[in-house]
């Protein structure tokens, strides 16, 4: 299988007033096309700073990174937006739904961005809550959702523009322990139908329905198991 993901020793710095604080040790890491990996590791272990470096939202310090075969640092903010755009579906822990927007009109906004029209959009977003088992909430304000059903809501919303590669940050923190079983149920399905799935969690039992998982601790990257 060829390789979604590369890191070749990648390093991230912040300057505090404090000093400098190395977030990420010259990260290794190959993630192929199709797999699901999990990333586990304590607060403070590096993983926020490797998923935001990921997902393109941060820069490493050094190093390279090989997104889908693409140089990222190679890559200019428009390319870097159709990146974060249609080849990345991103999960957060907090939902990030807009409370403004039905569970329908969550769905279609990033669609929307992408100038989709609105008749198209409509039938995307339909199909990924059917996806996710939420055809019958689609009219449904967030507030009017549960925690489960908010992050089916926003596993909808990463799914509807098809991407290559799903970033799961902490996607059951906020969810009770069988809400938490079935969103990762979902992320495995979602896999087995070919999408490359990378979760960030603190939790073993969660990491361990992975297909792989990597340990980070202290910046730096130790596999766990292949």
């Amino acid at each position: 299988m060829d390789d979604v993901i590369v890191l070749s020793k990648i390093c991230k710095t912040y300057y505090t007033k404090g000093g400098c604080v190395n977030a990420l040790i010259n990260a290794d890491l190959h993630i192929r096309k199709g797999e699901f990996v999990a990333v586990i590791g304590q607060s403070g272990s590096g993983k926020s700073t490797l998923m935001n470096i990921l997902g393109c939202l941060d820069t490493p310090s050094s190093g390279e990174y090989f997104l889908d075969s693409k140089l990222v640092g190679d890559m200019n903010e428009h390319e870097l937006s159709y990146f974060r755009n249609n080849v990345i579906g991103f999960i957060f822990q907090g939902f990030n739904l807009i409370p403004t927007l039905t569970a329908q009109e969550n769905v279609e906004l990033p669609l929307f961005y992408r100038g989709i029209k609105k008749q198209t959009r409509a039938g995307i977003a339909a199909n990924a809550l059917k996806r996710v088992g939420l055809e019958h909430r689609a009219t449904h304000m967030p507030n009017e959702l549960s925690g489960g059903q908010q992050q089916r809501v926003a596993i909808a919303r990463a799914v509807a523009a098809n991407p290559k590669l799903i970033l799961a940050d902490e996607p059951t923190g906020n969810l009770d322990s069988q809400s938490g079983f079935e969103i990762m149920q979902l992320l495995k399905n979602l896999n087995t139908e070919g999408t490359t799935v990378v979760l960030i969690t603190h939790d073993n039992q969660v990491a361990a329905m992975a297909q792989r998982c990597i340990r980070i601790a202290d910046g730096k990257i130790q596999p766990v198991n292949t």
